[in-house]
């Protein structure tokens, strides 16, 4: 006989970077697990320094970073940790990255422009990235750029229930703010047996977050309308959207959003919106410090977790949503 065998239990550790480590702890909980101890700090030049506490060698190791503000320094974060724990011996390396950075730049719209968002699944697999998980790509596409396997989460079950359990059905109306997100709206509708809506807009295409809204195809006069979208940044698209349906007789809107990722004029325009409600998902840092009373935040915690867990137990992923179907909502 030639060899060695051995008889070990698989090990799983979770690994959180400095984005959103409240996400991971909720994650952490939810699985019984700890986060693995991690030493990480700004040298004053900016360059970043990572250092896990335990032995990763032989493990399934799960490292959950989300790409939000400062966007570049927690995707550079992000990769320095994949790094270490290839060196490191682990047996594999999962991303689980709630909100995927640079999503939106996923094709080219004109000559000389990147594809942003093939470069971060590069960058990944070369770092030694194994799996990605993630949570509502901005575009399904963006699955064929990870030269891998990818499990895409999605928010709507979440989102779709609790917004079902507090609005008279008979009223509702599922509106998508644009063209490209009418199949995820279309899937609103047969959640909640609703009618679907839709917002013509037109952007114009040198000035970044610039929209014209132009008008609404379907009947919302006196319905409470739910605008569906997967992220929300500077908030000029939904809020435009919003007053479109206004200016068409809607009686109420609610904006529900997987991503608030809510930077530079967004507070002041959801402040100012007649929008009743803005329901977003913890997927990135919790924008508490708005300080806006209309905003409700779901956690995505219980999802990942359990995907995680399918992961490593060799289950299946899309097992999740596949059940949730089969429950009435």
């Amino acid at each position: 006989m030639t060899g060695i065998k051995t008889t070990g239990e698989k090990k799983l550790m979770l690994f959180s970077g400095r984005a959103h480590p409240e996400l991971a702890e909720e994650v952490a909980h939810k699985l019984g697990v700890g986060l693995v101890p991690v030493k990480a700090f700004d040298f004053a030049n900016g360059e970043i320094y990572v250092r896990f506490q335990e032995s990763a060698r032989g493990a399934d190791c799960f490292l959950m970073q989300s790409h939000t503000a400062p966007i570049n320094k927690w995707i550079m974060e992000q990769l320095i940790m994949v790094d270490a724990l290839k060196r490191a011996s682990a047996r594999s390396i999962t991303v689980i990255i709630p909100c995927y950075g640079y999503a939106r730049q996923d094709k080219k719209h004109r000559g000389r422009e990147p594809i942003s968002a093939r470069l971060i699944a590069d960058l990944l697999k070369t770092a030694g990235a194994d799996r990605i998980l993630t949570v509502d790509l901005h575009t399904d596409q963006i699955q064929g750029f990870f030269n891998g396997p990818v499990d895409h989460l999605f928010a709507l079950p979440l989102l779709a229930d609790y917004v079902g359990a507090k609005v008279d059905r008979d009223k509702l109306t599922i509106v998508s703010p644009d063209a490209g997100r009418v199949r995820v709206a279309d899937r609103w509708c047969d959640r909640l047996g609703a009618p679907l809506a839709i917002v013509h807009k037109r952007r114009d295409p040198d000035v970044a977050n610039q929209v014209t809204v132009h008008e609404v195809v379907g009947d919302v006069k006196g319905r409470v309308c739910v605008l569906v979208d997967d992220m929300i940044d500077t908030g000029g698209t939904i809020c435009a959207a919003a007053d479109a349906l206004f200016a068409n007789g809607a009686e109420d809107v609610i904006v529900t959003a997987t991503h608030g990722i809510l930077s530079g004029p967004a507070a002041d325009r959801l402040k100012n919106s007649k929008v009743s409600e803005f329901v977003f998902t913890n997927t990135l840092p919790d924008p508490s410090d708005l300080e806006l009373d209309k905003i409700t935040v779901l956690s995505m915690a219980p999802t990942i977790a359990r995907a995680i867990r399918e992961v490593f137990e060799d289950g299946s992923v899309t097992s999740i949503f596949e059940e949730d179907q089969g429950t009435p909502a």
